[in-house]
């Protein structure tokens, strides 16, 4: 299983240019094979930063989610609206158990 958490802290006045293109990858990234859950929020101490926490069965899963054409916009709007490089860390989870 992977985890990927991705943070992007956005410029203030590109902030809902950001949200709306992030909002239309949620609802196809849920749909894909493979992806476990995929969600993403608003720092609640920062509304101009957006965290992606994405849980894949596989890289096959990963690579399919990230292949998405909705992916791919908000990729390209990336540039002009970041205000400091994204945050991403993947990790490789052996193994994982509900909490009661």
């Amino acid at each position: 299983m992977i985890v990927v958490r991705f943070k992007v802290q956005c410029r203030s006045d590109k902030a809902d240019e950001l949200m709306a293109a992030l909002r239309e990858v949620i609802a196809p990234s849920r749909e894909v094979e493979g992806v476990v859950s995929f969600d993403i929020g608003r720092d609640l101490s920062d509304p101009d930063a957006f965290i992606a926490t994405e849980v894949f069965e596989d890289e096959a899963a990963l690579e399919r989610q990230e292949a998405q054409s909705q992916v791919a916009r908000v990729m390209e709007l990336l540039p002009e609206c970041v205000a400091a490089p994204p945050e991403a860390t993947l990790f490789e989870v052996s193994e994982s158990k509900a909490l009661a």
